[in-house]
């Protein structure tokens, strides 16, 4: 028993944001229905290559839909039509989560927005994720993560330093504001549950895209907001703390992570420069901050000498952090992921599905893989006769194309 077993989710989301959230309610006990459009469903179906290929060879999915959909079963329903509102409306007659990311005002011409489905459930936790939110003057416009990644100032903290060598704004290697953004909506949804249990109603939640970015700031936000200078960027420095960063070694970078002025000074030893722990340029953090270009250099000139796994184990026996810049073979190849368990498949009639493992770790209730992601549609018939939809009312609205 997952810890959210028995818990009903409907998912009108798709992309990344809505469906990560419920993977995370889904690896976690929940039973998600993912309500999709019939004869196409989910846009990220068909964002490949790579394509994952049914071992018949008659079917393929994409990489993007296989990584965030796990443990769901497929509904198709067009909800345009009044035959597929009413089946989502018997949906939420017994739902205790609905998350749905279309545009402001997008589902309450169908009557599926949350003013018109919470008088038949007041007990629903209504999570809607939106670019801007639900108000302000950008709220009509849609929202996608690179976009918020550039507005919500992201991009302008990462990249090359002005100067460098490929210098200017660059956004992350992965959609990080969807994916944080479902993780907030995550927290949320559990907030509200607990809520629900003192006071037996539900709530409405309004996540967007653009808060999340800021939020997710962090120190760089504060540091703004204490400085009133905007940070720049630093390519893969530190604002607040030197060295940590990349370093050349003779056949490649690896990575220096020094957090404390006692690192630094077993990194000056394993350096062959001990004085620097009692140089009072180096001697503190705030004082290698302020003398970060010279240290920065001169740690260089020394490393570049030795190959990459000389300084490594090195450094690692000193007690610095340190570790190497792996691709994703490497990462899956490292014997601490793989000792971890992050990268394993699930099974379906025709093969395994690979996957990546969730990182949580609960004693009492772990993570259950019992389900790959569905094909499109691969519920419907079972899902509607749980409703109460007999066989002929089944075969008929798939005659009209409802489902």
């Amino acid at each position: 028993m997952g810890a959210l077993s028995g818990l009903f989710v409907v998912d009108l989301s798709r992309v990344l944001a809505g469906p990560w959230a419920s993977m995370q309610l889904a690896d976690l006990g929940a039973e998600v229905v993912k309500i999709e459009r019939p004869g196409m469903g989910d846009e990220t179906r068909s964002w490949g290559p790579p394509w994952f290929v049914e071992a018949t060879g008659e079917a393929r999915e994409s990489a993007y839909y296989l990584s965030c959909n796990r443990n769901k079963r497929s509904l198709t329903v067009d909800f345009t039509r009044p035959e597929g509102q009413a089946i989502i409306r018997r949906l939420v007659q017994r739902a205790d989560v609905l998350i749905e990311n279309f545009k402001v005002g997008g589902l309450a011409p169908y009557g599926l927005d949350d003013a018109s489905l919470r008088p038949l459930n007041p007990r629903l936790i209504y999570c809607s994720i939106t670019g801007f939110g639900q108000q302000g003057p950008y709220a009509g416009r849609p929202g996608y993560d690179f976009l918020i990644q550039a507005m919500g100032g992201l991009m302008s903290i990462t990249g090359r330093a002005d100067g460098e060598p490929g210098a200017g704004p660059q956004k992350v290697g992965v959609a990080l504001t969807d994916i944080l953004t479902g993780l907030y909506a995550t927290i949320g949804i559990l907030a509200a549950l607990y809520r629900r249990e003192q006071t037996g109603l539900g709530q409405y939640l309004d996540l967007a895209l653009l808060d999340v970015q800021i939020a997710a700031l962090a120190n760089q936000a504060m540091n703004y907001l204490v400085s009133g200078k905007p940070p720049k960027r630093l390519g893969n420095a530190h604002p607040n703390i030197v060295p940590y960063q990349d370093f050349p070694a003779a056949d490649g970078d690896f990575i220096i992570a020094v957090g404390n002025d006692a690192q630094f000074a077993r990194l000056a030893e394993a350096l062959g420069r001990p004085e620097w722990a009692r140089d009072v340029r180096f001697s503190s953090n705030a004082a290698r901050v302020a003398h970060r270009a010279e240290l920065v250099a001169s740690i260089a000139a020394i490393t570049q000498t030795q190959p990459r796994s000389a300084w490594l184990a090195r450094l690692m026996a000193a007690g610095v952090p340190c570790g190497p810049i792996n691709d994703l073979e490497e990462v899956f190849a490292d014997p601490q992921v793989r000792h971890r368990g992050m990268a394993f498949t699930m099974f379906r009639d025709t093969g395994f599905v690979p996957q990546v493992a969730s990182p949580l770790r609960l004693s009492a209730t772990p993570v259950e893989y019992r389900r790959a992601p569905p094909r499109l549609g691969e519920d419907t018939d079972a899902i509607l006769a749980e409703l109460g939809y007999d066989a002929l009312d089944i075969q008929r609205l798939k005659e009209q194309g409802v489902v």
